[in-house]
This record gives structure tokens, C-alpha cells and sequence, in this order.
């Protein structure tokens, strides 16, 4: 599907982003976003035998790297046209960062957001002063939609990273990280649509061509990858639900695309476990709270080929919108898959003290006990037996293993819940 025709520009039609518009964004954005922090991180230096640094637009105002864009793009635009309003889509990010450029520019702003986007992006994306509609199904959807308002109330459609602007606005994180860090030898960027990654590549390309740039994406919505090898973008037929919610899109932008392909040395993806693990890591270790799309650089690193770090190594943490629902469900999973959480099924006989034995073999093995739900009516159930549902804290997957055995032994039969 096609985005909105009034932003769509044909590659072989685009100029490439050159190092002046990044710097005039710079300039343009100066006393409007926060210059982020870079972390230097000792833990997992040692831990990788190498230098790792954090560059940390998660810290950055309304939580992630977009304003820049969006900010630079609404001020380059007409004052008749900003008075009549823009409109964009997007399921979290890309909406904040819209609707805080809009209210410094008094802008009226209009957000389609799809079905089923957490309460949270949608009341954060609010409280910036933006009208926010919920519509379709999914994120193209929703651009269709956003699109057609567009078209129908006369209103400015401000792209999430397929315009040269847009990656401009974005690339000033890369001159950040090359004035705090020039001795840069490796950067992670997550890749989405492009736009980080296009703006980023072609201002630490420009100033130093020697540093490797890897782009970073979630192995089940891997379109920039697949983009790569057919020479052009594609467009994935279908995407599985990801943690990285905010760089799953369909086709990688077509005015990114050159900009990647000329910039970027190496695409990788890194899968679910890898994205949870590394955000309950960096917030164990980092103390920091980094959204699914933002830390999947680091999951490259700690769950992906060992080789990708090389000299001191950057990883763009680009947004921290993690809501409280979403951070307990990844914080389960992330656990679950470092083998330090276990929910088990099991069936015994239901009789007075059963229960207590369960539980004192469980602490025989130090398995700590987070909850247990115990059910004696379940129609499933043979006559005389109980359902019994316990969550527990483990040490690893040799504990795990442990656990199990014991169980099978005691004659509980243990089922893994995942």
C-alpha cells in the first residue's frame, strides 16, 4: 500500500541528504530539543570486551528521537499552512513528537492512531495538545486514513521518515554523538521506515567515513533487510505482533532506502527473546527504561554474532515510551527467557496438606514462590484432583531443569505455561 500521494516522491526523483542540512536542522533545532546524554557503561564493556557507550534519545523530550524530525520538518513549512492544520499516523512516537512541535508552532494537530494502541500513547499524545482518532485495524491503515483527512480538510500530512527533512531533523543525533564521542568505531541504529538511521548514517559518514554503521531491526518485520537484497523497497506481504513495535513497518521509506544503501555497511535482526532480555538487562544493569525499538541494538550485541562490536561501540537507545502494562508483560518475558521466571501446570490429588507438600518440595529446591492459583472444580479434571497454577523466581535454565525433574519424580507431571 502506498503512503499518502502528497508526501510520496520517487527515489530516482530524490537529491541525497547532504551534511549542510543536517547542520542547518542543528541549528534550526538548538533551543528547541535536548542535546541527550552519551553513556559511557562499564558493566557491559566488561562484559563484551569492548567500550559501549548508550546514546540516550529515549531521555529526550516527549520520550524519543522524533521531535527532531517533526519539529524541523512543521518549521520549513508555510505559516498559511501550518494555521490550517497537519495530520499524521502513528501508533506511538512519531504522534508525541508531531504533536509537541505543533503546540511550540501553535499548529493545530490531528493524530490517527490505530485500533488497539496502548492507553497510554494515546492520553501522552493528548496531553500535547493533539486531536487523536483511532482507526483501522493496523499502522497502514491508519495512514490511508490520515491520508484521506489530508486530502479532505485541507491539512498538512507530515510523514514519520520519508522525507528529506524529516531524516535531516533526525541526523542531528548523529552530530551529537560524533561531538561527544569522535573516536567512534561502530554505531548501532535501529531501523524502521529509515529515517534515524538515513539522517544518522549521512551525518557520521560524512564527518567520518571510517566508522561502521550497523542498522538494527526485529527479525519478524525485517523490510529493510528485505529491501537490501531485492535492490529496491519491498513491500512484507505480513508481520508477526513484535516488542519493537515502533520500527515495524511494511516497507522501508523510499527516499531512506539510497540513503541506507550508500551509508549503512550491515543490516541484522534480532528476535523477540533477544529484545526482551536485553530491555529487563538494561534496566538491571543501565538503570534505564528503554522501549522495545529503542534497545534492540543491544540485543544485537549480547544475543546476536559477537563480532558485530568493534572498537568503541555506540548503541542509539532512540525512545523510552514504554508503557506500565507493556513493561510488566516484557519484564515476564524477558525473565522467562533468561530462565529466571517459570509458570508451571500441574495436577494433584485434592486433599487436605496437598498443597503444602507442593509448596515444601518448591522450597526444597529454592524455588521462590510468586503465585499460586489453585482450582478444584474445573470440569476438565478427573474426579478427587485439583489444578494448580504457580509462578516462580529461578536461577536459570540449570535450575529450571532441576525443578522439573524433582516434580516429575514427586509424580506431579509439570506442564510449562508460556
Amino acid at each position: 500500500m502506498p503512503w499518502p500521494k502528497i508526501v510520496h516522491v520517487r527515489a530516482q526523483e530524490a537529491m541525497m541528504l547532504t551534511i549542510q542540512q543536517i547542520e542547518d536542522a542543528a541549528e534550526n533545532l538548538h533551543h528547541v530539543i535536548r542535546h541527550t546524554e552519551l553513556m559511557h557503561s562499564p558493566y557491559y564493556s566488561k562484559l563484551l570486551g569492548t567500550q559501549i557507550f548508550f546514546k540516550c534519545e529515549n531521555l529526550q523530550h516527549t520520550g524519543s528521537f522524533k521531535i527532531r524530525g517533526a519539529y524541523h520538518f512543521l518549521s520549513r513549512q508555510a505559516p498559511e499552512q501550518l494555521a490550517a492544520g497537519v495530520v499524521t499516523a502513528s501508533a506511538g512516537n512519531h504522534a508525541q513528537g508531531l504533536a509537541s512541535a505543533a503546540a511550540l508552532l501553535h499548529c493545530p494537530c490531528r493524530v490517527v492512531m490505530p485500533e488497539g494502541t496502548p492507553l497510554a500513547k494515546e492520553l501522552a499524545t493528548l496531553a500535547h495538545g493533539a486531536q487523536v482518532e483511532l482507526k483501522g485495524s493496523g499502522f497502514d491503515e491508519a495512514v490511508a486514513y490520515a491520508g484521506e483527512l489530508a486530502q479532505r480538510d485541507n491539512l498538512l500530512y507530515v510523514p514519520a521518515f520519508d522525507h528529506e527533512l524529516i531524516m535531516a531533523g533526525q541526523g542531528t543525533v548523529g552530530l551529537e554523538i560524533l561531538h561527544d564521542l569522535p573516536e567512534l568505531d561502530t554505531l548501532l541504529v535501529p531501523i524502521g521506515g529509515g529515517g534515524l538511521i538515513a539522517g544518522v548514517a549521512a551525518a557520521v559518514k560524512a564527518r567520518k567515513p571510517a566508522v561502521r554503521i550497523i542498522g538494527v531491526e526485529a527479525a519478524c518485520a525485517a523490510s529493510a533487510a528485505l529491501a537490501r537484497r531485492n535492490g529496491r523497497p519491498v513491500y512484507l506481504a505480513s508481520y508477526c505482533h513484535t516488542l519493537a513495535d515502533g520500527i515495524a513497518v511494511k516497507q522501508v521509506g523510499e527516499l531512506t532506502f539510497p540513503e541506507i544503501q550508500k551509508y549503512v555497511d550491515d543490516i541484522i535482526s534480532v528476535d523477540e527473546e533477544a529484545i526482551a532480555m536485553a530491555i529487563v538487562s538494561l534496566m538491571e544493569k543501565g538503570k534505564l527504561v528503554v522501549e522495545g525499538a529503542g534497545v534492540v541494538g543491544l540485543a544485537a550485541l549480547l544475543y546476536g554474532d559477537k563480532s558485530v562490536q568493534r572498537g568503541n561501540t555506540l548503541c542509539l537507545l532512540s525512545g523510552g515510551n514504554l508503557d506500565v502494562q507493556t513493561m510488566a508483560r516484557v519484564v515476564e518475558r524477558g525473565l522467562l527467557a533468561e530462565g529466571r521466571f517459570l509458570k508451571l501446570r500441574l495436577e494433584m490429588i485434592d486433599m487436605p496438606g496437598a498443597l503444602a507438600t507442593l509448596t515444601q518440595v518448591l522450597s526444597e529446591l529454592k524455588a521462590n514462590i510468586f503465585q499460586v492459583s489453585h482450582d478444584r472444580h474445573k470440569s476438565s479434571l478427573p474426579l478427587g484432583e485439583a489444578e494448580v497454577i504457580v509462578d516462580l523466581e529461578t536461577r536459570g535454565p540449570g535450575h529450571i531443569q532441576d525443578i522439573l525433574i524433582r516434580l516429575e519424580e514427586e509424580g506431579y507431571r509439570p506442564e510449562v505455561q508460556y
